[in-house]
C-alpha cells in the first residue's frame, strides 16, 4: 500500500506515455492528421535511409564525448570538495549549485558571447596575436554542442562522485601513501575503485541526458551540430509527422536501453572476474 502511489505515478506518467508512443510509431501521418493504421512504413524509412543512422551515430558520439569530458572535470572538483574541512563543504557545494539556479536556456546562451566571432575566445586570441582573423568554427559546431553539454551536465556527474568520495576513509589513503604509492597509483588503485559506483551513476545520467539533448544543440549546434533529438522535434513541430517522430523516438530509446544493458552486463562480468581474482 505504501508503494501504490509511486507505482501509479510511474504507470500513468512513464509506462502509459511510452506505450502510446510505441503505438503511434506504427500509425501513419498525412495532410489530414495521424491515423491509427498498423504499418511498418515509418521504421522502413528509418532503416532504408542512411541519413538517420549517421545522425544517430553522431548523437552517440557527442553523448559519449560529453560524458567522458564531464567525468574528467568532475573528479578533481569532487576530490577537492571532499577533502575540505567540514565547515567549508556546504559552502563549496552551494557554489557548485549557483549556476544551476539560472534557467537552462540562459545557461546555454552564455556560450554565444564566449564562442562567437566577436566573443571572448576570439578576442583573446586576436589580442595575443595567435590568430589574424576570428575563428568562425568555434560556434555552431559539434564542439560547441559538446562544450555546452559538459557545462550543463557536469553537476550531475560531480554529485554522485562526491557522495562516494565522502565515504572514503582517510586512513586508507594514508596507508597507501605510507606504502609508497605515488599520486597516480593512489588515484588508480585506491580512489578510483572506491569511487567507481558514483562515477558509474553519474556517467549513466550524463550520457542519457546528453543523448536526448535538444535545447543545447538547437542553440549552439547550427546545421552541423544538430542531434537526434532535434530531428525528432522537427517531425512533431515542423513536419507534423507525429508517427514518424514517434518511430524515431522509439529507435533512440531502444538504442539507449541496449547500450545500458550492455554496460550493465560488462560491469557485472567485471565484478565477477574481480571477485574471482
Amino acid at each position: 500500500m505504501l508503494t501504490a502511489p509511486a507505482a501509479l505515478w510511474i504507470v500513468l506518467f512513464t509506462l502509459a506515455p511510452f506505450v502510446l508512443l510505441v503505438a503511434v510509431s506504427f500509425w501513419s501521418s498525412g495532410y489530414y492528421g495521424t491515423r491509427p493504421d498498423f504499418v511498418w512504413t515509418n521504421y522502413a524509412r528509418i532503416f532504408q535511409n542512411e541519413l538517420y543512422g549517421l545522425q544517430l551515430l553522431k548523437t552517440l558520439r557527442i553523448a559519449f564525448v560529453s560524458t567522458v569530458l564531464a567525468l574528467v572535470l568532475a573528479y578533481p572538483i569532487a576530490w577537492f570538495i571532499s577533502r575540505r574541512p567540514a565547515r567549508l563543504k556546504p559552502l563549496l557545494v552551494l557554489v557548485l549549485f549557483i549556476p544551476f539556479w539560472v534557467n537552462y536556456v540562459v545557461r546555454a546562451f552564455v556560450w554565444l558571447p564566449i564562442l562567437g566571432r566577436s566573443g571572448a575566445i576570439n578576442s583573446a586570441l586576436l589580442w595575443l596575436g595567435i590568430i589574424d582573423t576570428p575563428i568562425d568554427r568555434l560556434l555552431y559546431s559539434e564542439g560547441a554542442v559538446v562544450a555546452g553539454l559538459v557545462y550543463v551536465y557536469t553537476l550531475f556527474m560531480t554529485l554522485p562522485i562526491l557522495l562516494t568520495m565522502e565515504r572514503i576513509d582517510e586512513s586508507v589513503l594514508n596507508a597507501a601513501r605510507d606504502l609508497g604509492a605515488t599520486p597516480w597509483q593512489l588515484f588508480v588503485r585506491v580512489i578510483l575503485p572506491l569511487s567507481w559506483p558514483g562515477a558509474l551513476a553519474g556517467s549513466v545520467m550524463v550520457f542519457l541526458l546528453s543523448l536526448s539533448a535538444y535545447v543545447t544543440p538547437q542553440l549552439l549546434g547550427g546545421p552541423s551540430g544538430l542531434m537526434f533529438g532535434n530531428l525528432i522535434a522537427s517531425q512533431f513541430l515542423g513536419g507534423n509527422n507525429w508517427a514518424f517522430g514517434a518511430a524515431l523516438s522509439c529507435v533512440l530509446v531502444a538504442v539507449a536501453l541496449l547500450l545500458l544493458a550492455a554496460a550493465g552486463r560488462w560491469i557485472k562480468l567485471h565484478r565477477v572476474l574481480g571477485g574471482a581474482a
